[in-house]
């Protein structure tokens, strides 16, 4: 019981400091750019996918418009 008593002590006293506190912020804070850049990058790369698409479509008509091969 020794242990546990120990380590529940300095996990109170690490949530209790304010240097704790600054740490669980920045991690709050780092979560939430990390899912927003998932969410931007999840929805921009079927985007910019279509933009490709569609520009190189145009390209190859354009080609076969001016007679290339």
């Amino acid at each position: 019981m020794g242990q546990e008593a120990e380590m529940a002590r300095r996990l109170r006293d690490f949530l209790l400091e304010e240097q704790g506190q600054d740490l669980v912020e920045y991690t709050v804070i780092l979560f939430f750019i990390v899912i927003a850049y998932l969410a931007f990058t999840y929805n921009g790369a079927a985007s910019v996918h279509g933009i490709w698409t569609r520009e190189g479509n145009d390209l190859v008509s354009a080609n076969a418009t001016a007679g290339g091969s």
